[in-house]
């Protein structure tokens, strides 16, 4: 734990201060005292919020008996509200900290101030202000301190989607669905989706089912009333294909019979992501539907990792699955990794790359682990031994340039909460086989409706951009004993979202 001493700010602006440490250190506690009182670092501010905002910081590494002393002048647009005043001046706090704290650690942080999970929305906000895409990078530079390689691939993202989605900035009118299955094989270490072990719990699956295809019965008759037009309908959860042929079937038929003009969707994504839940049936059945896109995920091609993170199945049995639904003609599989899982290095993620290099999958997602509150992994993270910071950027740069070699193209990017190395997570495609929900989802320019456990709809207003969250009770039980009023609920906002009045939702 490194504690921050802090004198001359209001405790507002803690939590800034907070978000920057942890970039440096996994825990970091902010307080506010004199000079004199016990902490690691001692920091004070002088901090100017009117016309340029003006911060000064005078940094004291105790540990290191040294003092390091930065100063930003942050030019201020013209008409300004309070609120966006202020939000310049948390930014200008962030910048004078980052400053200081990788001068006194030596370590660079190549998404400078940035924290949140969205940067390509921050880099698509200044376009529709009227910036250019040099003008953008420059400031992200600039003001935000991003490192080249990061406003680089930035670049060639917002690129990208502007070519797949050509009407990205308009789709707001339409809705995407969101289709949460919450149960899998078992869950895995890193995991907080909501995902249940299936086995021996046929009962509770088909009680959640009969409460679905009652939600997506009443969302499809608002969609109806309100002619309100789906873009795209993502399964994913837990593990879909984790229930059986006739229970996945039976999903299909209800949303065809319910959702408005469905065979006009653009894209149907079901995640399989453990192979252990596929079968030439069920590859089948996907295929009758003309699913257009679906996961084979192996996130490591080692099996003793794969038993450590708890995935129970083997790298044979993904091969197998993803050479038998290629052989089934399904021409658009993703796969997943994931970078700095336990006990994985440069030279295994090397080998990594080279068994996919044999595959060659139609895209491919690259995480970086983060340490997500609530998993196996994260409470127990004494037990697992992962890739330091520098060695983690490393394995970053070789899938990029691997996808770059092969002729995949990256096309939606997001960061997370305590990822490894400050690094991120990137999608890459080859062209024409990107995922469009992916990028909706990330770049929230349109409505997402959250349909099953856990399942969270974020409903983006056509008339102002303000983002509501409604989310599904996550647990199977819950979600049926609270069935109705969730679903009043949820039409109850998208009405007042898309001011369609008082409809009810059945």
């Amino acid at each position: 734990m490194k504690i921050f001493v802090v004198s001359g700010l209001e405790p507002v602006f803690y939590r800034e201060i907070e978000l920057i440490g942890k970039l440096f250190f996994e825990e970091v506690r902010v307080v506010g005292g004199k000079q004199e009182q016990n902490g690691d670092f001692h920091l004070h501010f002088a901090v100017q919020g009117t016309g340029p905002v003006f911060a000064n910081l005078t940094l004291k590494d105790i540990l290191r008996d040294q003092t390091v002393k930065t100063a930003h002048r942050r030019e201020v647009e013209a008409g300004l509200n309070e609120k966006e005043i202020r939000k310049q001046v948390k930014q200008a706090i962030s910048y004078v900290l980052l400053q200081a704290l990788q001068k006194a650690t030596g370590v660079e942080q190549p998404w400078g101030i940035l924290t949140g999970v969205r940067p390509v929305k921050l880099f698509h906000s200044f376009l529709l202000k009227g910036f250019s895409a040099s003008e953008t990078v420059q400031r992200l530079q600039k003001d935000y301190l991003l490192h080249p390689a990061k406003t680089d691939i930035l670049t060639e993202i917002v690129e990208r989607q502007k070519e797949v989605l050509p009407d990205l900035y308009t789709l707001d009118q339409e809705v995407s669905l969101y289709i949460g299955i919450p149960f899998c094989p078992t869950k895995c270490a890193y995991c907080t989706f909501p995902a249940y072990a299936i086995r021996g719990r046929n009962g509770l699956v088909e009680s959640f089912l009969a409460g679905l295809h009652e939600e997506i019965e009443a969302v499809g008759k608002w969609l109806r009333e309100n002619k309100v037009p789906v873009t795209n309908i993502y399964f994913g959860g837990g593990t879909p294909t984790s229930v059986s042929m006739e229970q996945l079937d039976g999903i299909f038929q209800v949303l065809k019979k319910h959702i408005p003009d469905y065979e006009m969707i653009r894209e149907l994504t079901v995640e399989a992501g453990r192979p252990d839940t596929l079968n030439e049936e069920k590859l089948e059945l996907l295929k009758a539907w003309a699913v257009d896109r679906i996961s084979i995920n192996p996130q490591s091609f080692q099996e003793e990792t794969l038993k450590v993170i708890g995935r129970h199945h083997s790298v044979k049995e993904t091969l197998d699955k993803f050479r038998l639904a290629r052989k089934m003609g399904l021409d658009n599989i993703n796969m997943d990794l994931i970078i700095g899982l336990p006990n994985e290095d440069a030279t295994i993620f090397a080998k990594t790359l080279d068994t996919m290099r044999e595959l060659k999958p139609d895209s491919l997602t690259v995480h970086t682990l983060s340490f997500k509150s609530g998993s196996v992994m994260t409470q127990n993270r004494d037990r697992y031994r992962v890739a330091g910071r520098d060695e983690v950027r490393e394995m970053v740069k070789m899938a990029r340039d691997w996808a770059k070699e092969l002729g995949y193209r990256p096309y939606y990017l997001y960061r997370q909460k305590n990822i490894l190395g400050n690094q991120e997570n990137v999608g890459y495609a080859f062209p024409g086989k990107e995922s469009l929900y992916n990028i909706l989802i990330m770049e929230e320019k349109q409505t997402i409706i959250g349909l099953g456990c856990g399942a969270v709809s974020k409903m983006v207003s056509p008339h102002t951009g303000r983002i509501f969250r409604f989310p599904n009770p996550k647990e199977p039980k819950v979600y049926n004993e609270t069935l109705r009023h969730h679903i009043e609920e949820k039409i109850r906002r998208l009405n007042e979202v898309y001011q369609c009045g008082n409809r009810s939702a059945y």
